[in-house]
């Protein structure tokens, strides 16, 4: 598994010995990690996200925060990878559509503009499909057709078939938080039932506090309380965790994939998912009969940032050679 100092190993491939840097661009945090052609880590640092300023004002960050840490390790960027919030053109990099948390964002070229700040080629993905490539890319993994899901604020989610991100004809294949038919709850997009309304942070605060009458807690709050032995906490973390694995079983047998990988921060209760994660495979599994194995991300943070500069170095790799 990648450590803390190691990254995305790059052997044989026209990136060698370079540093790329790889950022994560969110709607609070600007993160970024600069490594070498070796998979070494040289650099990593963060900066606040001027999301309310514009898209300007936030490639501006990206690209200082950037060039920051190439000054740090004494190194040149080669290339760079940004996993972004939003719907991405994959095409030429420019946010489709974002939330209204990001003042300017949506329609804005950020491959572009970072390609001016920086000088170098930026390849853009969706931050989503950023950690699903930063997670299968980590040392010791092998999966090359996996679910991706990430449990945030929302929950969203990304697929790798044979190898290859997925996008869909529309870029939006893997959006496994907005299907139906998990509850009669109203969701963030206005749409019922969805996944999201259970898994999510954001939901779990809320539903732990329509069961309880009390103050809204946040999401980690209320797994102190189910490690506690609050059984109104447990039973939101078990219908959580139920509610992922049945979303999962269905993609496994729907694309036959025999792996799902959960992060975002909601997966650090992962004590209180993997319960009902493991009950529910037992009854709802697969019609093929291959077992599906859902298991937590191990990149932490670094996740979306590492995959970013997966997606830097496949674009930089001639066709074929990885």
């Amino acid at each position: 598994m990648i450590g803390q100092e190691q990254g995305i190993t790059m052997p044989g491939d026209s990136t060698s010995g370079a540093a790329l840097v790889g950022i994560d661009i969110g709607g609070t945090k600007i993160a970024a990690l600069l490594v070498s052609g070796d998979g070494t880590v040289l650099a990593r640092g963060s900066v606040p996200a001027p999301a309310a300023a514009g898209g300007g004002a936030m490639a501006d960050a990206a690209a200082h925060l950037a060039r920051r840490l190439a000054a740090e390790a004494g190194a040149d960027i080669a290339a760079a990878g940004v996993g972004a919030a939003g719907v991405i053109d994959h095409d030429t990099g420019t946010i489709r559509a974002a939330s209204a948390t990001f003042v300017g964002w949506a329609g804005f070229p950020l491959a572009d503009e970072l390609e001016v700040r920086l000088g170098v080629p930026v390849r853009v993905e969706n931050d989503v499909n950023a950690f699903l490539l930063g997670e299968a890319a980590a040392e010791g993994r092998v999966e090359v057709d996996v679910l991706g899901v990430m449990l945030g604020t929302g929950v969203g989610g990304a697929l790798l078939i044979d190898g290859e991100l997925h996008h869909g004809p529309h870029g939006a294949a893997g959006e496994i938080g907005h299907t139906p038919g998990y509850s009669d709850l109203v969701c963030t997009c206005g749409q019922t039932g969805h996944l999201e309304t259970l898994a999510s942070g954001t939901s779990i605060s809320l539903r732990y506090q329509e069961r309880t009458g009390g103050a809204l807690l946040d999401a980690r709050a209320v797994a102190d309380r189910a490690r506690d032995g609050d059984a109104d906490a447990v039973a939101v973390f078990d219908a959580a965790g139920r509610a992922v694995a049945l979303a999962c079983a269905s993609a496994a047998t729907i694309l036959d994939l025999p792996c799902a990988i959960v992060g975002g921060g909601v997966a650090a209760a992962w004590d209180l998912l993997e319960p009902a994660i493991a009950l529910t495979l037992r009854t709802d599994s697969p019609v093929s009969g291959i077992p599906l194995r859902i298991i937590p991300a191990v990149l932490g943070s670094d996740a979306v940032a590492l995959g970013a500069i997966e997606t830097a170095r496949r674009a930089l790799v001639p066709a074929g050679a990885h």
